[in-house]
């Protein structure tokens, strides 16, 4: 499997359609090199201003999808 570092450099959107969230970013994508023993994922870096932003649009894009459920499934209990 290959590993990456990848830099969130831009956030430009968030969109939802058809049951998925899509994202709309400028990434830096880098291959990671292996270190010995260490688990086997990619990273994924980004400020902490950029962080705080995607939370706030996730949380608006999760909102909207919640209003298309039926009432009946808005409660959590599925």
């Amino acid at each position: 499997m290959k590993t990456y570092d990848i830099e969130l450099q831009r956030l430009k959107s968030v969109k939802h359609d058809k049951g998925l969230i899509e994202l709309g970013v400028d990434v830096l994508v880098l291959p990671r090199p292996a270190k010995g023993e260490q688990s086997v994922t990619s990273c994924l870096s980004l400020p902490v201003d950029d962080a705080r932003t995607l939370l706030i649009l996730l949380k608006q894009q999760l909102t909207e999808i919640d209003k298309l459920q039926p009432r009946s499934r808005r409660s959590g209990r599925c």
